[in-house]
């Protein structure tokens, strides 16, 4: 009788934490995509630059956002990963718009006048209604605008770290 008693409670608690793990993993879930800022690109003008993003379920396989709605971006960090180092002291602005197949390219963050001579900034996000169109989709592309205060002197490479909040549909 012990032995069922105590099967049904690791059962218990299995399913539960699966489902607790399964929760967190669809309501917050991130994207990221690689930018490469070339040397000689010009100051004081606007670059684009386009990329598929990946996120944790293109890692695994199979693809769960019709589980979810309600969609919203959550966090948006731009952050330098040039082995030699570098700073985010040589540009002036940042935009980041997301798409998708069938969906319209929506501006999600950027950031402006800022100061910092760090390797990592927060963007300002911009949370005017739900993007379920966009990350439901396949093959999500992130578009990275990008202006100079000077050239660089050499290549740098940036992530651009997108974090979504949702719901789960029912």
């Amino acid at each position: 009788m012990k032995n069922i008693i105590l099967t049904g409670v690791i059962a218990s608690a299995t399913l539960v934490s699966c489902g607790t793990v399964q929760s967190l993993v669809q309501n917050t879930f991130p994207y990221t995509a690689n930018v490469l800022v070339s040397t000689g690109v010009p100051a004081n003008q606007e670059v684009s630059s386009s990329t598929t993003a990946s996120n944790v379920q293109s890692w695994f396989g199979g693809n769960n956002n019709a589980q979810i709605k309600d969609v919203r971006i959550s966090d948006a960090k731009i952050t330098v990963v040039t082995p030699s180092g570098g700073s985010l002291t040589d540009f002036k602005s940042f935009k980041v718009y997301i798409s998708s197949d069938g969906a319209a390219e929506k501006l999600v963050a950027s950031r402006a006048d800022f100061n910092n001579s760090g390797s990592t900034l927060s963007l300002d996000l911009n949370n005017s209604g739900y993007l379920d169109s966009i990350v439901k989709s396949t093959n999500l592309k992130v578009r990275t605008v990008y202006e100079l205060k000077n050239s660089t002197s050499s290549d740098m490479n940036l992530r651009v770290s997108l974090n979504f909040n949702s719901v789960p549909a029912n």
